[in-house]
C-alpha cells in the first residue's frame, strides 16, 4: 500500500458525460454543471485540508493533459487560493481510449458493433475496443506516471484513471472496479491506507 495522502478529483461533467457517451480521448469542455462541480470540489477540498491541518502547498498538484481535467484543476486551485497555473501535467494520466467507439453510447455500440458490446459485457477489464485500450494497458501507464512522483499528491484526472489508480494504491488489482461509477460531485481520499469519499 502507498503511504501518505493521495486525493483524486474527477473532472466535472461534460455534455457527453450527461448523455452517457464514451468520451475517452475526445476533448469535450465542461458544461455549466461541471464548472459548478469543480468549484464545489475546491470548497470541499479547502474544508478537508483545514480539518487535516494541511495547506494546499503541502501537496504536489498533478493533472491529466486533457482540457476538461485542466479546467477542473484550475477552478479547484483558484478556489483554494492558489495560482491556477502552478501544477504539473502528466501525459500518462489522460483518459482511457475507446478508439473507434468514442462518441457513442453503449446502446449505439450495441446497434453498430455488437461484438464490441459483447466484449464489454464479458470482460470489461481486458476488452480492447477497436484502436483503443483496455484497463490492463491503462493501469500500466497510470502506474508509470504515478511512480514518477512521490509524496502527498492531489491528482485531477478521469474515471478510468481512478479505476486504475485505486488498484495501484491498494497494491492489488480489483478487476470489478471496471464497472464502478466514479462520481463527479465527490472526490477520493487515500490517507495512510485508508479510503474515503469526500
Amino acid at each position: 500500500m502507498t503511504p501518505g495522502t493521495v486525493i483524486h478529483i474527477r473532472h466535472g461533467e461534460t455534455d457527453w458525460n450527461a448523455a452517457q457517451r464514451l468520451q475517452g480521448g475526445q476533448e469535450r469542455p465542461l458544461n455549466e454543471i461541471g464548472i459548478v462541480q469543480a468549484a464545489d470540489a475546491g470548497r470541499r477540498l479547502q474544508a478537508l485540508l483545514a480539518e487535516l491541518g494541511r495547506k494546499p502547498t503541502d501537496f504536489q498538484w498533478i493533472c491529466s493533459p486533457m482540457q476538461r481535467a485542466r479546467l477542473t484543476m484550475e477552478i479547484v486551485r483558484e478556489t483554494v487560493g492558489l495560482p491556477i497555473d502552478g501544477y504539473a501535467v502528466e501525459q500518462r494520466f489522460r483518459e482511457i481510449s475507446f478508439g473507434q467507439l468514442e462518441g457513442l453510447t453503449y446502446e449505439e455500440v450495441e446497434e453498430t458493433d455488437p461484438a464490441s458490446m459483447q466484449g464489454f459485457r464479458t470482460d470489461k477489464w481486458r476488452f480492447v475496443p477497436p484502436d483503443g485500450e483496455n484497463y490492463v494497458m491503462l493501469t500500466e501507464r497510470v502506474r508509470a506516471g504515478f511512480e514518477a512522483t512521490s509524496g502527498d499528491r492531489i491528482i485531477v484526472a478521469h474515471g478510468g484513471v481512478f479505476r486504475a489508480l485505486i488498484g495501484i494504491l491498494r497494491g492489488r488489482i480489483d478487476e470489478t472496479v471496471a464497472e464502478f461509477s466514479v462520481p463527479q460531485d465527490r472526490f477520493f481520499l487515500w490517507q495512510d491506507g485508508r479510503e474515503s469519499w469526500v
